[in-house]
């Protein structure tokens, strides 16, 4: 097993800053400190050092030295993991890819870019607005493309344009030893050998450092139409969800507030909500008439279901100020909630199961018998955040806390679901895997075992 690393050696140090540059080699205590932790509540850990390469090349030769030293790799973007994916917990070395951030090449006729794994989520879309194209996958935050192909992210827009797997074609890796190889293709399709980049995907920085990815674009939407429909209870809610998407409607996205949601969102007076069980939705279509006609039918399948309000708004700003308004959710909960702390949770089932989840989360959150505690989630894919309060520096409350997160986890995994519908194994899902995958889970360790044999890449995650 990978020993911790706390400090380098001199001869560590004189490498890197060789071959990086004396300026992006790290080992003061505010870039240590910086790089100890991420967005989750999981334990910081100090690493031995921060680089900042700005090429694939100079990632190479930091990777086939850790190798040869045993020294642990951990990889960084933008630090928003919510599982401890980026927190180097053997110490050693974190890679931060925050130089290497170009947009490299846009192929307008193909609707590709090519791009640097530490290049922004949101600041690659503004610079893409300008050729009429943007990502689909939005994780909310604004996390490194990097960190989303790692990670596999998805969010708000997964119903419409899939999970970041589903807009990944080519990737440039550096594997542990240091060699450098490039995956999948720029054709739309290919039957060519094994899927590489798909095992990339996904794989949390275990497998290689990704530097370098080919993306799949869309063109900026002509007409849409955002969507706020109140209902009176939590399973007419739910229930709508797998109506709108089993009459073949196609919403972009769906999301799914639960009451208290509502409540702490208007406390914003971005919006006044009915402080009901909600759905949010946003339609986009190539001609007005075709947004009217899924927006008729899904005001149908809501009213057949207990709907109360159902409030359509066409026009770019208030699709934004709606969205802005969801991402909010978190900070405003904790805002609003001074002296209690959070575990953010996530897990998917299949659509059809999706009003046993929520209804069994929602049992789960009511023994906590502390406020804040709610749900929200990406409905139109089955994915529900549950949000479970807890006292700091309460041992008792925490521990609570923790059984009843994972009550929910068993609960999705009962229902034919996962452990982690976008937020990743990291640290925090762990304990789950074996449930998950049973014997498919010795394979993955066989793959890890393969690519990284002395374990240097992000060691501590997954396994």
């Amino acid at each position: 097993m990978l020993s911790p690393v706390e400090n380098l050696s001199d001869n560590h140090i004189q490498f890197l800053r060789q071959t990086l540059g004396a300026e992006f080699v790290s080992t003061n205590a505010s870039d240590r400190e910086y790089h100890s932790h991420d967005q989750s509540f999981h334990h910081p850990h100090l690493p031995a050092a921060v680089v900042f390469p700005d090429s694939a090349a100079q990632v190479s030769a930091v990777l086939k030295y850790a190798n040869e030293h045993l020294i642990p790799i951990t990889g960084w973007g933008a630090g928003t993991s919510l599982e401890g994916h980026t927190i180097p917990v053997l110490g050693g070395i974190v890679i931060d890819l925050m130089r290497m951030d170009k947009l490299l090449r846009v192929y307008d006729d193909d609707f590709q870019v090519d791009v640097q794994a530490g290049i922004k989520y949101k600041d690659m879309n503004l610079k893409l607005a300008q050729h009429g194209l943007f990502f689909g996958p939005d994780p909310g935050a604004n996390a490194t493309i990097g960190g989303m192909i790692a990670n596999n992210a998805s969010g708000t827009r997964t119903p419409g344009y899939g999970a970041t797997r589903d807009n990944v074609m080519r990737l440039e890796v550096v594997l542990a030893n240091g060699e450098i190889i490039q995956t999948g293709t720029r054709s739309v399709k290919t039957s060519s050998g094994y899927d590489l980049v798909h095992l990339f995907i996904g794989s949390e920085g275990t497998l290689g450092i990704i530097t370098q990815a080919t993306l799949k674009l869309y063109p900026l939407p002509e007409h849409f139409s955002v969507v706020i429909a109140s209902f009176e209870d939590i399973e007419g809610a739910t229930r709508s969800v797998s109506a709108i998407m089993g009459a073949g409607l196609h919403p972009i996205a769906l999301e799914f507030l639960d009451p208290y949601s509502a409540r702490v969102l208007n406390t914003t007076g971005e919006f006044r909500l009915h402080e009901k069980p909600t759905l949010l939705m946003e339609f986009h279509s190539a001609t007005s008439h075709a947004i009217e006609h899924e927006l008729a039918l899904a005001q149908e399948l809501c009213s057949d279901n207990g709907c109360i309000s159902f409030e359509a708004g066409v026009g770019r700003a208030e699709r934004d100020r709606l969205w802005k308004m969801r991402h909010s959710h978190y900070e405003v909960l904790v805002r609003t909630h001074p002296g209690i702390s959070f575990l953010v949770g996530d897990v998917a089932v299949p659509i059809s199961r999706y009003p046993e989840l929520v209804a069994a989360c929602e049992r789960e959150l009511l023994t906590l018998g502390l406020r804040g505690a709610s749900i929200v989630g990406h409905a139109g894919d089955g994915n529900a955040h549950p949000v479970v309060p807890y006292l700091p520096g309460d041992d008792a409350s925490h521990a609570r806390a923790e059984q009843v997160f994972a009550n929910m986890v068993h609960i999705a995994l009962e229902l034919g679901g996962t452990a982690t519908g976008e937020h990743g194994i990291g640290i925090g899902k762990i304990p789950f895997m074996a449930q998950e995958h049973g014997n498919s889970l010795a394979v993955m360790r066989a793959i890890k075992n393969t690519l990284d044999p002395n374990g240097i890449l992000n060691p501590g995650k997954m396994f």
